[in-house]
């Protein structure tokens, strides 16, 4: 294929993908925007107002970010998770892989969709935010090198479940039983400063607390782990889940059924 032939697949696959959350939007992006309000309301306003400060910032600033961070993981993950898996349900997959669309292509389209929901809703849980407290941007550049690069991660993490699933109820099997608790015990609602030495050394496993403390830190400037350790660990990851879902693709494991 040409690179306009290549580039042409490569944007009907995320037009698709787009098209698939903005057009079913009250389902897409509303409810997580309704659930989001709720976290700042009881936590950071009812909660918040009784605990003080947490890290040097008054708790709603420093719940803020992880919430946002929150939004993008559950999004970018359950977008990918959900269309693709759709498309080998329905038997659609397989007019996709006998075209001579390169499976990277067919990869990076859906990836990008997943990433596309995750931003938007991202996106719209900060402009909430701000109806709650103000947001200074520490740095542009950690901030949305780190929410993009998170968003790609668990977009992955969605494309890979979806291959390996073989009804509905299993593509919700992993955010329930793994991504929610790694996503809580992320630090996303504390410091890790405030456990024992041996739980912090515990929490340093859950790869989320590197997103959500890297997140922190592009807006607040605070973070409780090294941001270039972070950035490496992220870097990392997605370059292992790309490897891992680009080989299931090639090799068409969970595919065809």
């Amino acid at each position: 294929m040409s690179h306009h032939e290549l580039w042409v697949a490569f944007i009907t696959i995320v037009r698709k993908e787009i098209r698939r959350f903005t057009r079913i939007w009250a389902q897409t992006l509303l409810p997580p925007a309704i659930t989001m309000t709720l976290y700042f309301i009881i936590f950071g306003n009812l909660i918040g107002s009784r605990i003080g400060e947490m890290g040097g910032f008054s708790y709603m600033e420093f719940i803020v970010p992880g919430l946002i961070m929150m939004s993008v993981i559950t999004n970018s993950y359950g977008n990918v998770v959900s269309s693709f898996f759709s498309t080998k349900f329905q038997k659609n997959i397989e007019e996709l892989l006998v075209s001579p669309t390169p499976n990277w292509v067919i990869l990076s389209g859906y990836v990008l969709g997943g990433v596309s929901r995750g931003l938007a809703v991202g996106f719209i849980v900060t402009l909430l935010s701000l109806f709650f407290t103000k947001l200074q941007i520490h740095s542009f550049g950690v901030t949305i090198a780190t929410v993009m690069l998170t968003s790609v991660l668990f977009s992955l993490g969605g494309f890979i479940n979806a291959v390996f699933a073989n009804s509905f109820d299993d593509i919700s099997i992993i955010p329930t039983f793994i991504l929610t608790p790694l996503t809580y015990l992320g630090g996303v609602f504390y410091s890790i400063q405030l456990l024992p030495e041996f739980w912090q050394g515990v929490s340093q496993l859950n790869p989320i607390l590197y997103m959500v403390n890297t997140f922190r830190y592009g807006i607040l400037g605070s973070s409780d782990i090294n941001v270039s350790f972070a950035f490496g660990v992220i870097i990392l990851f997605n370059l292992v889940l790309f490897t891992i879902a680009l080989k299931l693709l090639n090799m068409g494991k969970g595919i065809r059924q």
